[in-house]
């Protein structure tokens, strides 16, 4: 069996990953919210990559969230106290080259990173005293960051959430008309997200827009199908689409999101 994101190595091209990363820098050092801590995380010789912890309570669950590739961390600002208002404290992690993050993203930095992040994160609560459960979400592309950890550290979360996530990166190609083949990439046997999902046995948190037309339904059908854990529930907001998931699907969104972590924190 091939190595798991073995084949995002052949996607670490020019011509493919700028349909893949759109990063933005944010030079502002300091957050705008009083509840925001900012942060910087080394994962690399001369490279560090900014997170945000949006902080309520010391006893709270606590989230590592991975957002989408058009997002920085501290877009977050405006909704970070929403997660402290339903009893949760929200750690947000960019990637390279976004935010105030040093270097160039590409598909495996940002799979590799996510471990040096991880392990950031914890630190971050044990610096603030923080006792609550641990949790890992990925949104859209940070889905992939968000499978990668929970199959490599079950034993120590409480649970994993994808929200508008997908399961074979080439099947978004072809959605966004990109030509794969052209290029000459092959896609493997198994798709990554797939054979890590199928690993994962803890409790899983999967919310898709109906109307999602990035990342299509079927992909969070398929993770939410494959994973393996009895514990699993599928949320599909009805009348959203990827982008206004949030916003157009609050109430079900944050009454799912709270209910899963208070039945496994």
């Amino acid at each position: 069996m091939a190595q798991p994101w073995g084949e995002l190595s052949a996607l670490d091209r020019l011509e493919v990953l700028q349909f893949i990363f759109y990063p933005r820098k944010d030079f502002s050092e300091t957050p705008r919210v009083a509840n925001a801590i900012a942060c910087l995380i080394p994962v690399d010789d001369a490279v560090s990559i900014s997170c945000r912890f949006y902080f309520g309570n010391e006893r709270s669950p606590n989230i590592l969230f991975f957002h989408g590739n058009g997002e920085i961390a501290s877009d977050y600002d405006a909704i970070g106290s929403i997660y402290n208002q339903i009893g949760l404290n929200l750690f947000v992690a960019d990637y390279r080259g976004y935010g105030l993050s040093g270097g160039k993203p590409t598909l495996t930095n940002m799979i590799k990173d996510a471990h040096q992040i991880f392990e950031g994160f914890k630190q971050m609560l044990k610096e603030k005293g923080c006792s609550g459960s641990l949790f890992i979400m990925g949104r859209s592309l940070g889905s992939a960051s968000a499978i990668e950890l929970t199959y490599h550290y079950q034993s120590q979360l409480g649970g994993l959430i994808v929200e508008s996530g997908f399961a074979n990166i080439f099947n978004l190609f072809e959605y966004l008309g990109f030509p794969v083949k052209a290029l000459g990439l092959t896609r493997g046997e198994t798709p990554s997200g797939l054979e890590l999902i199928r690993k994962v046995s803890i409790p899983t948190l999967v919310m898709h827009g109906e109307y999602d037309q990035i990342v299509p339904l079927q992909e969070g059908k398929m993770l939410y199908d494959n994973v393996d854990t009895k514990d699993k529930r599928l949320l599909i907001i009805p009348g959203v689409d990827h982008n206004t998931i949030f916003l157009g699907g609050m109430e079900q969104y944050l009454q799912a999101l709270r209910d899963f972590i208070s039945a496994h924190s």
